[in-house]
């Protein structure tokens, strides 16, 4: 774009704009309405069939609302409000939760409203096309306004009186039509490119897995011959392997209360790790607190090179080997730590646990009528087949080279995606600001 076609647009998010577009603010262009509080209205209330549908920020899929992920409400909590009762093309903004979520309303069928995190947008003229305020959305400026907004505040709420002050820059409405026509068609070509390689990785998820279940339930040898398990869901198993449960061969202890406690002149203050620590790529320590211990403590929870580290809570069953990240270290008690007791491997145990946690069985076995808990108790009961020591470890080598592998090529993919994603953003912006300009 040429210089002097452009002017400083006065707004901090904007930027330039081109000298024959205009910056408007959506206080005086746009109907903003979102629901008034709850007016009553809560999760009890909501259906699972009816006429009336109520749209949540969950709904929103890509561009659109997913008609099929919402819920209903009664005809009368559908009247109560007009404000949000939603029309064809108009463009919803999440308030709640992940802030700035946007979403157009298409091929709606059935009336709906909205629940409270959501606003509802549309023009009060024909000053600009809704598609193409979708478009400015969706640019970075508007992130860019409400982190500008953000300062000096901890929002985590997207006020109608904050986003009345949104500025956007608004074009002759041919050139708005022309730029949906064209982000319309070049974003259509990049999502479809991204969606191939997000499917990609799930694939190589897949793979993973197989290579992973295969391994730890019928070895390297497909020449060995495999007999009954007399596990059902097991089948059969090679010669000489045997079924165990957890507790014949490791010992596992759960980590420290997190309760204070009376400090003694004994007692340190130590590193400890959390469930959010706990990864199955490894451990996590950028995070890493310190509380105290005394020496019972440390004696208990203190790490050792190999040890598995179970949740106990939180996401549960997930699972990551301690490589002595940082010394010494404890654990607090929403992770049990399992060590080998019988010259078992601790690393062929985690290969079988991410077979256990990918297939669902551990959730399956933990309660989930409240929080959900893979106790010491119940993680001694899981059973797991025990081929020899130096079959365990040749299996996990394998393991470890094959998931390296897969994993290089899942990077790849990520990276490829960031970026096709990165572009998109920039093209997008570069649009709505009228940096590229689309000539007829």
């Amino acid at each position: 774009m040429n210089a002097e076609t452009m002017q400083d647009s006065g707004v901090e998010w904007i930027g330039a704009i081109p000298k024959n577009w205009k910056v408007r603010i959506l206080k005086r262009t746009t109907h903003i309405k979102g629901r008034i509080g709850w007016q009553g209205l809560t999760s009890n209330e909501y259906l699972n069939e009816g006429n009336y549908l109520l749209v949540t920020g969950t709904d929103f899929k890509a561009k659109y609302i997913d008609w099929n992920t919402c819920h209903y409400v009664e005809q009368e909590r559908y009247l109560e409000d007009s404000n949000i009762q939603l029309q064809e093309d108009d463009v919803l903004v999440t308030k709640d939760g992940t802030i700035g979520k946007i979403a157009m309303v298409k091929n709606m069928p059935f009336p709906a409203t909205l629940n409270s995190g959501v606003f509802v947008t549309r023009p009060y003229k024909n000053e600009y096309l809704q598609h193409y305020m979708y478009w400015v959305l969706s640019s970075d400026i508007f992130p860019e306004f409400i982190h500008y907004s953000k300062v000096g505040t901890t929002i985590v709420h997207l006020y109608q009186k904050v986003f009345e002050r949104f500025k956007y820059p608004v074009p002759p409405l041919d050139e708005q039509k022309r730029i949906v026509d064209y982000l319309d068609q070049q974003c259509s070509k990049l999502d479809a490119i991204i969606a191939i390689k997000q499917q990609q990785m799930k694939t190589l998820d897949a793979l993973r897995q197989s290579i992973i279940y295969h391994a730890v339930t019928k070895g390297l040898d497909d020449s060995v011959p495999l007999v009954d398990s007399g596990v059902e869901w097991l089948g059969k198993i090679p010669l000489g392997w045997k079924v165990k449960i957890i507790k014949r061969e490791f010992d596992i202890k759960l980590g420290k209360m997190l309760q204070p406690l009376q400090k003694s002149e004994l007692d340190t203050e130590e590193y400890y790790l959390k469930t959010s620590n706990i990864y199955w790529e490894g451990v996590n320590i950028t995070s890493i607190n310190k509380m105290w211990f005394s020496p019972l403590d440390k004696l208990n929870t203190e790490l050792q090179y190999g040890d598995l580290l179970v949740c106990e809570g939180g996401d549960v069953g997930r699972s990551a080997l301690w490589k002595e990240e940082i010394t010494p270290c404890y654990i607090q008690n929403a992770i049990n730590r399992v060590r080998s007791i019988h010259n078992c491997s601790t690393k062929f145990l985690y290969y079988w646990l991410s077979i256990l946690k990918n297939s669902g069985y551990i959730d399956a076995m933990v309660s989930r009528i409240t929080i959900a808990h893979l106790t010491a108790e119940k993680l001694e009961r899981l059973i797991f087949l025990l081929p020899s020591l130096p079959e365990q470890e040749r299996i996990a080598d394998h393991l470890d080279q094959e998931t390296q592998r897969l994993n290089t090529l899942k990077e790849n993919l990520n990276q490829q995606i960031n970026t096709l994603e990165a572009y998109k953003k920039s093209l997008i912006y570069e649009c709505v600001t009228g940096k590229k300009r689309l000539t007829i």
